[in-house]
């Protein structure tokens, strides 16, 4: 079931990608300092780099996997054309990678979060169908999460206002299940996307 859902991302990825003009791939994305060209080098990553290759860099980044990923998405960005990295997204729909030590879950959180850092602020329309949005939330370790990304939600309760999904203790936080998930991965959600006393802190 799952590989499904995550053959399904990647079709809808690679078709999004097709359509967006150019100069789309030259701007910003909910992740600091990347464009889309460098998220979109980063996801497909996982598709050219067989584990010798990938241990390598991580040797020569010092094993640190941050640094890794800032160069190889640097590296691979500048090396390859938009339509490269769009065939490398649909040429591997159903690529078997999981993140070192974890399972396909992470796979498809991995990809699904990615995927909203390009479109969110592209304002393009990126409907996450209700059984993956569901099937990552629901996998989502929240104190895991909160010490890798940073993120503060002590005294608060993240309410999904589009499925029956919440998390937390505290003064609610509403929005779409996709708008909270980028709360969870430390990202700003636009204005207007979130509802509650604390909507300021992550938007």
């Amino acid at each position: 079931m799952i590989r499904t859902l995550i053959a399904a991302q990647r079709v809808q990825l690679a078709d999004t990608l097709t359509s967006l003009p150019e100069a789309s791939w030259d701007a910003p994305t909910l992740c600091d300092g990347w464009r889309v060209r460098e998220v979109i080098a980063h996801v497909a990553m996982e598709f050219r780099y067989p584990a010798g290759r990938f241990f390598w860099h991580f040797a020569l980044a010092g094993f640190n996997f941050h640094r890794l990923n800032d160069r190889r998405a640097a590296a691979d960005a500048a090396a390859l054309s938009s339509a490269e990295l769009t065939a490398s997204i649909r040429d591997n729909v159903h690529h078997p990678w999981k993140p070192p030590g974890t399972g396909y879950p992470t796979t498809l959180t991995h990809e699904t979060v990615h995927a909203l850092d390009v479109m969110v602020p592209l304002g393009v329309d990126w409907p996450v169908p209700e059984p993956t949005v569901r099937a990552v939330l629901d996998a989502w370790d929240v104190e895991h999460g909160q010490k890798y990304f940073g993120v503060d939600l002590t005294g608060v309760r993240l309410c999904a206002d589009d499925l029956d999904w919440s998390v937390g203790d505290g003064e609610p936080l509403s929005g779409h299940a996709t708008d909270l998930l980028l709360v969870l991965a430390g990202r700003k959600v636009p204005a207007g996307h979130l509802t509650g006393a604390s909507a300021p802190r992550f938007s």
